[in-house]
């Protein structure tokens, strides 16, 4: 009995906080309809969530594009089709890797700051202190966080793919002595706008779910320090796992 009763206890959890998520997403939504919309606020989480990521995104982008060149030539020149790297580089970059990693050094670092943000604000009773003064705290507080993550993220993902394919150029011609001209036709030959239209669409929704679950933590944040601290954990492993379980789904929706 102790077997189910855990079984049933994490079942009821997982089954509450996803109930959680999507009533914030729908409370959310709705006041997106009706001003105010706090345009100054969207900006500010605009360049929290795309600006100051841009370092970690960069350099993550960059060094994936490079190690996937160099393990592509590693495997193709087997079989004397080293010319294939850019065409590998540049679809791996722009269907899968591009969004994934970019939306889970996003998750680490902006999921777990708005986590930490509202639940600090929760346990300090400033959200509480919204009500009073008659101001939304989900349209204040949440709503421009789900905007920018939601716009920004996209932006975030085109950024590094084009960075992914130049480290990718880089290793290739520089270090490995491939032709840059093949390299180039490789990359456009076999790639279509419904590849890049498949990884921003990816980034939109990692985007919205990094947003919702971050908020979604924070704002319903006890216990003290001890609860924020517990609210940023489960936003960053519960995002990172999201991600990557409806990547899934959409790579077998959209190429299925």
């Amino acid at each position: 009995m102790n077997l189910l009763q855990r079984i049933g206890y994490y079942t009821e959890r997982m089954l509450l906080r996803t109930g959680q998520y999507a009533a914030m997403f729908g409370k959310v939504v709705r006041r997106m309809a009706s001003p105010p919309w706090y345009p100054r606020l969207i900006l500010q989480q605009a360049e929290e969530v795309g600006v100051q990521s841009l370092p970690v995104v960069l350099l993550t982008a960059l060094f994936t594009g490079m190690v996937l060149a160099l393990q592509s030539y590693i495997v193709f020149h087997r079989f004397a089709a080293e010319s294939m790297i850019g065409a590998v580089v540049s679809l791996s970059m722009v269907r899968e890797l591009g969004p994934v990693l970019v939306a889970l050094m996003v998750a680490g670092r902006v999921g777990s700051s708005f986590a930490a943000e509202l639940g600090t604000m929760r346990v300090s009773e400033q959200i509480d202190a919204l009500w009073t003064l008659s101001t939304d705290p989900l349209r204040y507080l949440v709503m421009p966080r789900l905007i920018a993550a939601t716009l920004m993220l996209p932006l975030l993902v085109i950024v590094a793919d084009f960075l992914g394919v130049m480290g990718g150029y880089a290793i290739s011609v520089g270090m490995l002595d491939q032709n840059p001209a093949v390299y180039i036709e490789k990359s456009t030959q076999f790639m279509e706008l419904d590849d890049m239209y498949s990884g921003i669409i990816k980034a939109v929704f990692f985007g919205l779910l990094i947003s919702v679950i971050g908020c979604t933590e924070g704002f319903h944040c006890r216990g003290g320090a001890e609860g924020v601290g517990r609210a940023t954990t489960s936003a960053v492993v519960i995002a990172c796992m999201s991600i990557l379980v409806s990547d899934y789904f959409l790579t077998a929706w959209m190429f299925g």
